[in-house]
Order: C-alpha cells, then sequence, then structure tokens
C-alpha cells in the first residue's frame, strides 16, 4: 500500500513540476530554437496518430489519372503551396525558412505516405505549424484531391513538365 502511495505522490509531483515548467513560461516556444527531442517526438507521434485516425478511406479522383495530375500542380502553384514546400525547378520563398517546424518534404511525403493522408493535411492543416486548412480556405475536396495526387506523383515530375503543366495560357 506504501507502495502505491509513492507512486502516487511521485506521479503528483511531476504533474505540478511539468505544470509549473510548461504554464510558468519556461519552456521556449520561440520560433527561432527547435523543440527539444522529448517534445518534438511527442508532437510528430500525437500528429501522425491523428492523421491515420481521421484520414479518409478512398479518394474521389483517379490519382494517377495525368489530367488530374496536372491539374493538382497547376493548382498546388496557385494556392501558394510552393511558397513554403518548393516544386521541381522552384526553390521556396526565402521567408519559409524561418517555420518552425520546417515544412515538409514532400519528396519524402510522397514516398512515405499514402494519399489519403496527404488529403488530410491539406484539407485541415496541422496545427501550431504553417500548415493552413485549404478547406477552411475556401477550396472544395475535388481540387485537394487532385493536390494530393500530384504530391504523390512530385519525386517523378520533371522542373520542365511542372513548367509546362504551370503556365498560364
Amino acid at each position: 500500500m506504501r507502495f502505491l502511495a509513492l507512486i502516487g505522490a511521485l506521479a503528483i509531483l511531476v504533474g505540478v513540476a511539468a505544470g509549473g515548467y510548461f504554464l510558468g513560461g519556461y519552456y521556449n516556444v520561440s520560433g527561432v530554437e527547435p523543440d527539444n527531442a522529448l517534445v518534438a517526438n511527442a508532437l510528430t507521434r500525437v500528429r501522425d496518430a491523428s492523421i491515420r485516425r481521421h484520414a479518409p478511406a478512398t479518394p474521389s479522383v483517379k490519382l494517377d489519372d495525368p489530367a488530374a495530375i496536372q491539374a493538382g500542380a497547376k493548382a498546388f502553384s496557385a494556392r501558394g503551396c510552393v511558397t513554403c514546400h518548393g516544386a521541381p525547378g522552384v526553390e521556396w520563398s526565402k521567408f519559409a525558412e524561418g517555420l518552425r517546424p520546417d515544412a515538409a518534404d514532400l519528396n519524402e511525403v510522397a514516398k512515405n505516405d499514402p494519399a489519403t493522408h496527404i488529403f488530410w493535411v491539406i484539407k485541415n492543416g496541422i496545427n501550431m505549424t504553417g500548415m493552413p486548412s485549404f478547406a477552411r480556405a475556401g477550396v472544395g475536396d475535388d481540387e485537394i484531391w487532385k493536390i494530393a495526387a500530384f504530391v504523390k506523383k512530385l519525386p517523378d515530375v520533371s522542373p520542365d513538365d511542372y513548367k509546362k503543366w504551370t503556365a498560364t495560357p
């Protein structure tokens, strides 16, 4: 019984200390300093679990349709995604280097994440990052699916193709 009381007392002390540390302003939320490894790991795990739970099961667009991919490239450019993420042959804007956490490397995202997860992130955004909710900005699901199709194809898109697909007539 004493052991359980000790465990309970330690849990209360850790909770009070953590509350004092975070709520007392000791944790630095500055965009200049990266999160410490423990916080970054916890936030990454929470983000990934949330996306897995909430992402839709099936796309409403054929993700391998060249017309959808090209329309996605045009929307990617027009909606400003290139500003933070860059694109084939296009560097991201200088201010994007000030984002904490860094904007996702979409070539890695394309290789590692299913299109349903990419769609969900574009549609809903990610709190406390620079990633906005495109649904809140008035972008419809069909266009978001096309952007997701483009992102999945991104590692294979040449700078010339991207330039051709995003050129205004």
